[in-house]
């Protein structure tokens, strides 16, 4: 795969370092990937996304489709032109929505019927127009529009889902291969599949062959999990998945957003990541760090100098101290929750940096126990 290279390989596990060309830009993984749901981080501007060194976001077709609008993107050249964001793109199909807004939508074996949650107004989602919302949108890496299963779900379920989704990702791949077969090929959009299969082994596998082996798109993305299934669920359902896989292409675990799931993830052979979490949680006051998750409205911060992690290179911790944070967050001032957010992704960020760093020389498995004695202030808790 022209697109796909990968640069190390850990000795002990099955991490490794890869380079990720997109039309949009080089990715170096592993990665963690913002999320800019409706065109924006949360609260964060372009040059704070760069400063953090964002190489990727993540935003959704279904979202964006409804508003701006595919016409208002169209008009800027773009999700790109439209945020002024240079970089990747990756877009969510819409699949997630299919779990999310379960209540809002009618699933047939042609596509997915939604009821607006903005205007009541009612939208139909196909696998090709899903492709095509995409190529309106601009985004780099595009997915196949998919059905994400509720957990727990029965195996009939899952299976009924996974079905769906191969006869979706075939439809997709076809439709993608025609509208972009005149398109020059650094120039050109990637398409990763989406694997789903829920908890059952037996159907995670069935979908990472199919979906290596019959649609053969660019990359591949682990769906349906992260939704309220053990942790013992979701390192064996990865494995299965990845173990399945041939390792010429990207694996995208959507979701994913705990340091230390990230951790196991890269372990397992996951590639990149992204979450919701570190903005959302930031904006209630929750700060990751070094030394385990910090809650900033707690008593002990109100006259504490020090910064939120004294291992971080971010601009919030170079530059207030916990009691200003404190102070921030309990009078209610946005600026809590931007400097948070800040703090939150670029502590992922660097976390997959020191990822690729322990790749390449040899020792993920040390860094990994490393990053755990820290993380959970040396109580044993290793995964």
């Amino acid at each position: 795969m022209d697109h796909f290279k990968v640069i190390g390989n850990d000795p002990a596990c099955r991490a490794r370092t890869c380079v990720l060309k997109t039309a949009g830009g080089v990715i170096h993984t592993p990665v963690f990937m913002p999320v800019a749901t409706q065109g924006t981080v949360k609260a964060l501007s372009q040059a704070d996304l760069k400063a953090i060194g964002t190489e990727c976001l993540l935003s959704n077709t279904y979202h964006l489709y409804l508003r701006p609008g595919l016409d208002v993107l169209e008009k800027f050249g773009g999700l790109h032109g439209f945020m002024n964001h240079r970089g990747p793109i990756l877009t969510d199909s819409g699949g997630f929505q299919v779990y999310s807004l379960s209540n809002l939508r009618k699933i047939t074996d042609s596509g997915v019927h939604f009821t607006s949650h903005i205007d009541g107004s009612s939208h139909f989602f196909t696998p090709e127009r899903v492709i095509d919302y995409q190529a309106r949108i601009g985004s780099d890496i595009r997915t196949c529009l998919d059905v994400c299963v509720k957990n727990p779900s029965t195996h009939a379920e899952a299976a009924d889902a996974l079905k769906k989704t191969r006869i979706w990702a075939q439809r997709s791949k076809e439709h993608f291969s025609r509208t972009t077969a005149h398109i020059e090929a650094s120039k050109k959009p990637l398409l990763f599949g989406i694997i789903q299969g829920s908890t059952f082994p037996d159907l995670r596998r069935e979908a990472a062959l199919h979906m290596a082996e019959t649609v053969n798109p660019d990359g591949f993305a682990v769906g349906g999990l992260a939704v309220g299934e053990t942790k013992k669920q979701m390192h064996e359902s990865l494995a299965v998945v990845t173990e399945n896989l041939p390792r010429n292409r990207p694996v995208y675990f959507m979701g994913l957003g705990s340091p230390e799931d990230i951790w196991e993830a890269v372990g397992a052979g996951a590639d990149m990541f992204d979450c919701v979490l570190p903005t959302r949680n930031a904006r209630n006051g929750q700060a990751l760090t070094s030394r385990g998750k910090l809650y900033i409205k707690n008593a002990p911060f109100r006259r504490d100098e020090s910064p939120l992690d004294p291992d971080c290179d971010c601009e919030t911790c170079k530059n207030y101290s916990k009691a200003y944070l404190a102070h921030l967050y309990k009078a209610g001032e946005l600026l809590a929750g931007r400097l948070l957010s800040i703090h939150n992704l670029r502590f992922l960020i660097n976390q997959t940096r020191i990822m690729r760093e322990a790749i390449s020389n040899g020792n993920f498995p040390e860094k990994k126990k490393e990053f755990y004695d820290s993380y959970f202030r040396g109580a044993g808790k290793i995964c």
